[in-house]
């Protein structure tokens, strides 16, 4: 039962408008399916690492060390922030085929994305927290926590850069395109600055 309810939360929370998803459907829209499953395994990387070290308690460590959080934020920040220019001032229209992103839409941009994801870390602290699967073993029960949320991930976020792809196949009008684009480099933008409150 409560592996059950641990699944439909990790859904829920791991599933919600975010920066990853936000970039997500705009590496689809932009860069199609077989090119954005590059971003999209690099996130998957990262994602796991993040819900590893929440998993193993290790981001409570981090936050302990004087000025470790201020920097893993500085970082996070400065990244969400050049992700989110990235995504809002994309090419749109005809123009679109001639600029494409670069870092931003690489293996190594979707796995720094999942590793400096503040949503994710909190998102995951949150699962970790709740539904005890297994009573009396810490490790198999964390360990069991970590695998499901990983499965979430890869459906949850293939999902959604498939999304994008659909939204990318569509004749848009440039001035929809960029209020799309906007829209969704200000999800990430709102997401960067939700960290300083």
């Amino acid at each position: 039962m409560n592996l059950s309810l641990f699944s439909l939360a990790a859904v829920v929370l791991l599933g919600s408008p975010g920066p990853a998803i936000a970039a997500l459907i705009a590496v689809g829209k932009e860069r199609g399916f077989l090119q954005g499953l590059r971003f999209y395994a690099g996130l998957q990387m990262g994602l796991a690492v993040a819900a590893g070290v929440s998993a193993a308690g290790l981001f409570s460590a981090f936050a302990a060390i004087p000025g470790a959080m201020k920097t893993m934020m500085f970082i996070a920040t400065a990244y969400l922030l050049y992700l989110s220019y990235k995504i809002a001032f994309a090419p749109v229209g005809p123009a679109e085929t001639e600029t494409r992103s670069g870092f931003a839409s690489t293996v190594a941009g979707g796995m720094l994305l999942g590793v400096t994801n503040p949503k994710a870390y909190i998102a995951f602290a949150s699962l970790m927290a709740s539904y005890t699967i297994v009573r009396l073993d810490t490790v198999a029960d964390m360990s069991i926590k970590w695998m499901v949320c990983v499965v979430v991930m890869i459906v949850v976020d293939l999902a959604w850069l498939w999304a994008g792809v659909v939204l990318g196949r569509v004749n848009l009008r440039p001035t929809t395109e960029r209020v799309i684009n906007v829209v969704m480099g200000g999800t990430i933008l709102t997401t960067a600055l939700m960290a300083f409150l």
